[in-house]
């Protein structure tokens, strides 16, 4: 209960009947004497006619209210009930027939406010506590009391003890009399002293605040959860105190704003950190607020530099006093800052699309990944024949047939979850009942500070569409080679193997590549191509029966279905069969082409019991046969299962492997024939990842160029060359040229010459000292691109080399075509030439052939003396290998050049010194 009800309560001559009224004069609640007296009803009744006395009432502690009735007349009192500040809460109304039960109507109307009484003898710590109905209750003081509270007790009590004058007041918890903590307001005074003056009994009253704590608790809940909910929304309040000019900034006003707590000014300094324009803005609305005092709310920029401004949204309110004076503005401010930046993306987007749709008749939409909400174009609109108007992902899709919709809702899931972009085909109703095709490409915008958005690009593909329908039902042959297309193959075999699973036949797939056909393809064009598949086809399809199905799967790919097989080894003999059929060379014009197959077989069993297992089967065998050696075929195993996951790992390691900087290089030592001559170094690629462990050049570098890592990985080599080059020369080892081993994909991209031209300028490199290798087939493919990227590295005086020569083709056209000047005989016709003659001439012929087009030759692999002194007689220029040395990290090759790898007292000659690196 209120302390003004208790006050009211304690003064007021307390009967047995007691009935609180509000400030209206209606009844509130009444003890159980009242209602059985009815006495709350005749207030209520007589509610009006009490008036007077309610008016006399709040300047007496008590007034005197006669009650009227149809058959007796009730005379009770009437006292007013105020705050602590004066201000009038209500009215409490007694009636009393009995003035000797006057106590005991004092304690139970103190009862009935939730009050007990007590009566404490300080000497014996004897307290005795008058319970419900008049029982009493005796302990010691602090023998219900809560621990956590007992000390706070102490203190009032003894501060009470010391000084009577100070009123004695004190909450805590006790215990009831079902064991459970309540919250009490203990008040009472000293009401008896010794002879000497020191007390001897306190007499006072608990009060139940157990209500008011919950109340509490709850209050300060919902504080704390508008402060979170403030600042989670980006909120905080204010208020300005017209009177004393004073504004009051709350904690979660200085986050919204993006300043530090406390640093915001009581006074009008604060607005010294707006910017000119937001000043004057800001006291437009405040002169209208006085003019105008209503609630409104606008928009300011907060800061003076453009790069650190918030966009702030404020809300204000005022107070006005008793005579319709500003008393007081209250408010709220929000950073919208995020908004600002999300409304004008959302523009630019709606532009953008718009510009499109207009463009390229194209419709498109956004969707929020979250809520699911659409915004779409007008193109978008006249697609799905809709009438501009707000439409919900739901009812559009609702438009589409289930198996468009499943796939768009499954393309959406896929790509939330970090998919790539996907593109489908899609059929739709318009509310028309026409059909409509459209080819749907989704992609997920991910941007910080924004949710996540998917952008879904519409066009109608109807025409497209309808006519690929028409064509599907003929198109079951590839036009080229008058084979079964793939579709066909899925249906033939498919019966097939349902048969050959009910009869327990033996039936096998054969997967056929072409080996060779791709160089071919891109040297002599796509018609020299076309012409090279019929034949391969034809030449393969003659040594297949009747019932054996084949089909061209794809490019230069072929299915074979072998069926009614009286053992599985008959695969292999078929597998022979067809890849010694294009054995024969394919002549044209003066060209003599030819190719070979690699060919991978599966066998229908218990785990490869369907097309698409078959298929995967036999493609993993397939590649397992091109590791092999090419040219030859190979049965599915899980080895062959394993070589091609390996693959897959390879690919996915070399994803971020140079940011993880998990590549290095080591060096080789290359040594001079003649004497006085300084070696020169070719440095190594090495890669170490640690998800596969080490990987070495010639399994991971057809892998880097496959998947495009090639371009990184040679940039990053031609950087740390001609850097480790530099630290090398300012060592005071000298040395003239840096040879790096250039792919055939690095040539062929755009700028690639410009670029060497410019890491030699930023490592301080001269591009005359820079030194290519390439491969024999890098140069074969003569176009127009590898013309200007030769063109650039002439003008610069960038020389040219070729690696493994001798392994790649046979055509040599190539070495007066460009500007080379120097061969590199490969490591194979070195290890086999002392036991083979005829690699020894050959090896002989290659330094022959150098020296007569004026280059220079080097020799790799040389192991021992002998191979050295062959090498020596024959007039190789240099030689490498483990003889000499084995690769070197760089400071061991810098301790080897010292220790006597090459003499820097005399400067070699120029063109005599390199550094080699290669991939």
């Amino acid at each position: 209960m209120d302390r003004g009800v208790i006050a009211s309560l304690l003064n007021h001559p307390l009967n047995a009947a007691l009935v609180l009224l509000d400030v209206d004069g209606q009844p509130l609640a009444a003890n159980a004497k009242a209602r059985e007296l009815r006495l709350h009803e005749r207030l209520s009744r007589y509610c009006a006619q009490l008036a007077g006395c309610r008016a006399q009432a709040p300047g007496q502690k008590a007034v005197s209210c006669p009650l009227p009735d149809g058959q007796a007349r009730l005379d009770g009192w009437l006292s007013a009930i105020h705050d602590p500040g004066g201000s009038l809460l209500g009215y409490l109304y007694s009636y009393s027939t009995d003035a000797s039960a006057h106590a005991a109507r004092w304690l139970a109307a103190m009862e009935a406010g939730g009050n007990v009484a007590w009566d404490w003898d300080v000497a014996a710590d004897r307290l005795t506590r008058r319970g419900p109905h008049g029982t009493h209750t005796e302990l010691r003081l602090m023998d219900s009391v809560h621990p956590d509270e007992q000390p706070l007790l102490r203190q009032a009590i003894a501060a009470h003890l010391h000084d009577p004058a100070q009123p004695f007041a004190c909450q805590f918890r006790i215990r009831d009399t079902q064991g459970q903590w309540r919250w009490v307001l203990d008040r009472g005074r000293v009401v008896a002293h010794a002879a000497d003056g020191q007390p001897l009994r306190m007499a006072g009253t608990y009060t139940d605040i157990q209500p008011l704590k919950a109340l509490e608790d709850d209050l300060r809940a919902q504080h704390a959860l508008l402060c979170r909910a403030q600042r989670v929304a980006g909120m905080g309040s204010w208020s300005w105190d017209c009177g004393r000019q004073r504004m009051q900034w709350s904690p979660e006003s200085h986050a919204a704003i993006g300043v530090e707590a406390g640093s915001l000014s009581s006074g009008w300094g604060w607005m010294r950190q707006l910017g000119r324009d937001a000043r004057r803005h800001l006291l437009t609305v405040w002169r209208r607020l006085h003019a105008d005092p209503q609630a409104t709310e606008f928009e300011v920029c907060w800061g003076r530099e453009p790069v650190l401004q918030q966009q702030l949204r404020v809300w204000l309110e005022p107070e006005h006093d008793a005579s319709g004076r500003l008393r007081r503005v209250v408010g709220q401010v929000q950073n919208i800052s995020g908004q600002h930046r999300t409304d004008a993306l959302i523009r630019w987007r709606t532009e953008l699309l718009n510009r499109v749709s207009a463009l390229g008749r194209i419709g498109g939409c956004e969707i929020d990944a979250s809520t699911r909400e659409m915004q779409w174009t007008e193109e978008c609109y006249r697609i799905h024949g809709l009438r501009k108007a707000p439409v919900t992902l739901d009812q559009a899709l609702g438009l589409y047939t289930p198996d468009s919709r499943d796939s768009f809702e499954a393309a959406l899931a896929r790509i939330a979850q970090g998919g790539l972009p996907e593109q489908l085909d899609l059929c739709f109703y318009r509310p028309s009942g026409q059909r409509v095709w459209v080819q749907v490409l989704i992609e997920l915008d991910r941007r910080d500070g924004l949710p996540e958005r998917h952008v879904v690009l519409f066009r109608d593909i109807t025409r497209e569409r309808e006519a690929d329908e028409r064509l599907e039902l003929l198109a079951h042959y590839d036009l080229l080679t008058g084979l079964p297309n793939r579709m066909l193959l899925r249906e033939q075999a498919s019966e097939a193997i349902l048969e050959a699973r009910e009869r327990g036949a033996v039936l096998a797939m054969l997967f056929v590549d072409l080996d060779g056909f791709k160089g071919i393809n891109d040297t002599f064009g796509h018609a020299t191509g076309d012409i090279l598949l019929k034949a391969a086809a034809s030449r393969l399809h003659q040594n297949l029966r009747n019932a054996d199905l084949f089909a061209r799967f794809n490019g230069d790919e072929f299915i074979v279905v072998l069926r009614n097989l009286a053992e599985p080894e008959d695969a292999g003999h078929v597998a022979r069969k067809l890849i010694a059929s294009l054995a024969e060379p394919l002549y044209r014009e003066d060209a003599t082409l030819k190719v070979g197959a690699s060919v991978g077989i599966a066998l229908l069993d218990e785990t490869r019991n369907d097309f698409d297992t078959l298929l995967r089967a036999a493609d993993a065998a397939m590649h397992a046969a091109k590791e092999a050696g090419r040219n030859t075929y190979q049965y599915y195993s899980q080895d062959a299962l394993a070589r091609t996951q390996r693959l897959l790992e390879i690919e996915h390691a070399l994803n971020g492997a140079l940011d993880r900087d998990e590549f290095s290089l080591a060096y080789q030592p290359l040594i001079h024939t003649r004497e006085g001559h300084a070696p020169s170094i070719e440095a190594l690629l090495r890669w170490n990842t640690p998800r596969i462990g080490p990987c070495s050049p010639a399994e991971f570098i057809p892998i880097a160029e496959k998947c495009g890592e090639i371009i990184r990985i040679g940039d990053w080599v031609l950087n740390e060359v001609c850097r480790q080059a530099v630290v090398w020369e300012q060592a005071g080892l000298r040395f003239d040229r840096i040879a790096v081993n250039v792919s055939a994909i690095q040539l062929r991209e755009r700028g690639f010459a410009e670029r060497v031209i410019a890491i030699c300028d930023r490592h301080g490199w001269s591009p005359r000292r820079l030194e290519l290798e390439l491969t024999e087939s890098a140069l074969i493919r003569d176009t127009e691109a590898l013309r200007q990227c030769f063109d650039v590295f002439e003008q610069h005086g960038v020389p040219l080399a070729v690696d493994d020569f001798g392994t790649g083709f046979s055509n040599l056209h190539y070495l007066n075509r460009f500007p080379v000047q120097r061969l590199k005989i490969d490591r194979s016709f070195v290890q086999g030439m002392l036991h083979d003659a005829g690699t020894a001439e050959v090896t002989q012929a290659i330094v022959h052939l150098g020296h007569a087009l004026g280059m220079r030759v080097v020799a790799e692999g040389v192991e021992t003396t002998a191979e050295e002194a062959m090498l020596r007689r024959q007039g190789c220029d240099e030689l490498q290998g483990y003889l000499y040395s084995k690769p070197l990290r760089s400071r061991e090759m810098m301790r080897w050049l010292r220790e006597g790898g090459c003499d820097t007292s005399t400067p070699p000659p120029a063109e005599h010194t390199r550094i080699t690196a290669t991939l």
